[in-house]
């Protein structure tokens, strides 16, 4: 997520006022585009039809109620609902801790690598070892989508691991350049799988309640790898051979994984489409409750029927709507999210420390990185009460803001000190908007607006572009510093910021509290037109 060297790193996914999910009157769609004029900055009106479902839903019995501790008064204590779907949820976010470790792994053994290895100096090879981790994922984001429509997440997860391990113990052991860009790649190609694995399978196996809460912890598993990495990575100051062993350890969390997904469950939604209900009642039974295995099963089969779920979606399907306006948001979600400038600034974050007396960049790091972790931790507690639109418009507002701050304080006449502590201020303030929404919120909420049918393809097909703009922002970041500085490319990020706020507020549906049935029914005009 972060870039702190002068070579390029890949950023993790790395995303009004609410409206009532009880009063029908207020619920907003998608509007239905015609020729992918999707840019109409225009209000949604409601949908009728679901009146009648949503009342059905506010009579509907909390999942969590079987887990919620009362007192004899009967008022609420504590709320365990969420704690059945947890280990699962944890497994699986382990392979973002593997994201966040292999984001930080190369920021300072780089330097060692190229010399051990013969290309010291040569900016290019060096940054083609970082780099070719991003044609990797690239092509696992690709992939990602067949795999996780035939296997299930959870089989998925284990065969993935495979690369990740092979990867990491070739880079460790190796003594050519091409050994390391080999595994390099292997990793990119795991690393870009799980990307798309984790936010479906954390979306599909939690109570609706806690969906967003859950969802968060892809968030706070790449913070906690990038910072663990960071902390792995201090005796390679001095000595030479460290990097050996930091990618040996990589390895580690692949096993972890591998043998975790065994005991995990499997998606009950993907189980469904696969015929097995019995397990698929298993499994929420276990971690919803038994009071909501019917209800959640005839949800699972009306979806089934109305639009022909099976393993076998094709990419073409994508085009059709209302897949396509689900595509188009998640694609434009991520390019807004990398063109915000998140790699930029964060690359920028040394200097600016530098600045402050700060030399150290490993302590820089450590700061970006636990700013990370805190906007996380707050997004963690807000998702699933304020409601996934209105966390990523307040965050690309305060991104804004933190942007035209540095601008102001690098531009106007002020004092030196005032200058740069205004550029510090700005640009923590800026990590922390970014981690409460537009990184969090982009990724569990895509899997929520996309269909059961072509979920793995929407979020494979949405990361695509998240890479190829990755990778875009790296390549182009320090020639354009150079050659308009840093306050015209500053404030253009602050500019893309308040576009995503208020494509956040015209474009995205407010999906708390509603199960991934009853959003995918309500944006689907086929559903509403058979349920009439």
């Amino acid at each position: 997520m972060w870039v702190n060297t002068v070579h390029y790193h890949p950023v993790g996914p790395v995303p009004a006022t609410l409206n009532s999910l009880r009063n029908p009157n207020l619920l907003v769609s998608l509007p239905k585009p015609k020729t992918f004029r999707f840019l109409r900055l225009v209000k949604f009106k409601a949908l009728a039809a679901k009146k009648q479902q949503l009342t059905k839903l506010e009579t509907r019995k909390p999942e969590s109620e079987n887990f919620t501790v009362r007192q004899k008064n009967g008022d609420e204590v504590a709320d365990y609902g969420w704690l059945p779907a947890f280990p699962h949820v944890l497994i699986a976010s382990m392979s973002n801790f593997l994201f966040g470790y292999h984001i930080g792994v190369m920021n300072g053994p780089i330097v060692s690598i190229a010399r051990e290895l013969g290309f010291e100096g040569n900016s290019i090879l060096e940054g083609l070892v970082v780099s070719i981790f991003i044609v990797g994922a690239f092509v696992g984001s690709i992939s990602s989508g067949s795999l996780v429509d035939r296997l299930g997440c959870r089989r998925t997860f284990q065969i993935v691991t495979i690369p990740l391990i092979l990867g990491a113990i070739l880079s460790a052991q190796a003594h050519s350049l091409d050994e390391v860009l080999l595994g390099r790649f292997l990793v990119g190609l795991g690393i870009g799988v799980n990307t798309v694995l984790v936010p479906i399978y954390i979306s599909e196996v939690s109570p609706t309640k806690y969906r967003g809460s859950l969802g968060t912890l892809c968030q706070i598993g790449t913070c906690l790898g990038i910072i663990t990495s960071l902390c792995v990575g201090i005796p390679s100051d001095n000595d030479p051979h460290w990097w050996r062993t930091i990618l040996y350890i990589a390895s580690i969390p692949g096993f972890i994984i591998t043998i975790g997904m065994q005991f995990a469950v499997d998606s009950p939604r993907w189980l469904c489409k696969a015929g097995r209900l019995d397990d698929a009642k298993a499994v929420v039974n276990n971690l919803w409750g038994a009071s909501e295995v019917e209800k959640a099963i005839e949800e699972f089969q009306t979806v089934s029927k109305n639009d022909g779920s099976d393993l076998n979606s094709r990419w073409l399907e994508l085009l059709e709507e209302p897949h396509s306006r689900v595509a188009f948001l998640g694609g434009s979600l991520f390019v807004l999210q990398q063109f915000a400038g998140i790699n930029g600034v964060l690359y920028f974050s040394s200097l600016t420390f530098q600045n402050v007396g700060v030399t150290s960049g490993a302590l820089a790091s450590l700061v970006v990185g636990l700013t990370n972790l805190a906007g996380a931790l707050c997004a963690l507690y807000l998702m699933d009460k304020q409601g996934r639109q209105k966390l990523l418009i307040g965050s690309y507002l305060g991104m804004a803001v933190s942007m035209f701050l540095v601008v102001y304080a690098i531009s106007f006449p002020l004092d030196e000190q005032l200058s740069h502590n205004l550029s510090i201020l700005g640009t923590v303030l800026y990590i922390f908007t970014f981690a409460i929404g537009a990184g969090p919120v982009t990724g569990l909420i895509i899997p929520e607006l996309s269909s059961t049918r072509v979920r793995g393809k929407i979020m494979g097909f949405s990361f695509s572009a998240h890479w190829v703009c990755n990778f875009l922002v790296g390549l182009f970041f320090l020639d354009l510093v150079e050659k308009f500085g840093v306050s015209p490319v500053y404030a253009s990020f602050g500019g893309v910021s308040l576009v995503a706020a208020i494509f956040a507020n015209y474009f995205i549906v407010e999906t708390k509290g509603r199960s991934l049935e009853e959003i995918e029914m309500s944006l689907n005009p086929n559903m509403q037109a058979r349920d009439k």
